[in-house]
């Protein structure tokens, strides 16, 4: 019997409320007969922990009870002091509070554990935010991270890429908020069908006093590996030299993904007329021409010659087909 997985019963008892045996014995990796032996052990202890039996039932903790954070090894305060105040966290205006809590938690720490802190931030920093990754103003992340927590449908507004005049409005569910190398992200349901959409592109954010009924079986974490799988799925060997114009290149991130934002970064600086070289990644030339025709005169193919020449064929041919009219 291990005395730091009786702690750690403990903690989740404490941090979660009730929970099944089932439950403890996935978090703890261990089987449900030894979460009995556990419990046991803990009422055997003098730890008031009881159980109710059927659907709805588990184990939990007397109300009254709470323990000091004593039974913590070295390693487990020095992981706890690697936590800092990441620049996300700042900008959901939830950095006091992770503060408070952080200091409630050097408060319930052993005298010996405390003079830790200052020995591990000076030794360990962890910066979530990515290379040469612009700063994208969120003035409206703290309303959406309240519609999030309340079930509040929101209006979003936002304007298409490349100046397109037309300002879009929808009525949407806020299912909830991703960081991802520290540009946030709204994923959200509009007519049954999830989305994402990268929060500093929207214009305007209004709640509104309905509420949604979430899907019981929506899971953040689970959806959004899922999204990104499938970006990655979508990532080719197909690679292509171009040019894209000023205007195009915040708009990357957009349609290629985050990881863009590295090659980017790498590419240099601008050219003469303020234009980047990227290579981009497509499933095949056909696949390519009719993703960089869409981008109109914003993205020039350099290389392969044969995606240049069809490029430029395609182009001729509408313009010679609209011409005529």
């Amino acid at each position: 019997m291990r005395a730091d997985r009786l702690l750690s019963i403990l903690m989740l008892l404490q941090g979660r409320g009730r929970m099944t045996a089932g439950q403890l014995s996935e978090e703890l990796e261990v089987s449900e007969r030894t979460i009995y032996r556990d419990v046991d052990a803990l009422s055997v202890a003098g730890i008031p922990v009881y159980g109710e039996r059927g659907p709805e039932g588990g184990y939990a903790l007397l109300d009254s009870y709470r323990t000091r954070l004593t039974g913590l090894t070295e390693s487990e305060v020095r992981a706890l002091f690697m936590l800092n105040i990441p620049a996300p966290l700042a900008e959901l205006g939830v950095d006091d509070e992770l503060r408070a809590a952080m200091r409630k938690l050097s408060a319930a720490l052993p005298d010996r554990s405390r003079g830790a802190e200052a020995q591990v931030r000076q030794r360990v920093h962890v910066d979530s935010v990515w290379w040469a990754q612009g700063d994208d103003p969120v003035p409206h992340l703290r309303a959406l991270h309240d519609a999030v927590w309340q079930d509040r449908v929101v209006r979003i507004r936002y304007r298409q890429p490349f100046g397109t005049p037309a300002v879009l409005e929808r009525r949407v569910d806020p299912y909830g908020l991703v960081v991802k190398a520290g540009v946030w992200y709204l994923v959200y349901a509009r007519r049954g069908r999830l989305r994402v959409r990268q929060v500093s592109h929207l214009q305007e954010v209004y709640l509104t006093p309905d509420t949604f009924e979430r899907d019981a079986g929506f899971d953040l974490s689970a959806f959004w590996r899922e999204w990104c799988a499938e970006g990655e799925r979508q990532r080719t060997d197909y690679l292509v030299l171009v040019r894209v114009a000023p205007d195009l290149v915040e708009w990357l991130p957009h349609y290629f993904g985050e990881r863009i934002r590295a090659a980017i970064a790498e590419a240099g600086p601008p050219d003469g007329e303020g234009w980047t070289r990227l290579e981009l990644g497509f499933e095949s030339l056909p696949a390519a021409r009719e993703r960089i025709l869409g981008f109109g005169r914003a993205m020039e193919v350099l290389e392969p010659r044969a995606l240049r020449l069809s490029v430029a064929d395609f182009a001729r041919q509408v313009v010679q087909l609209y011409g005529e009219g």
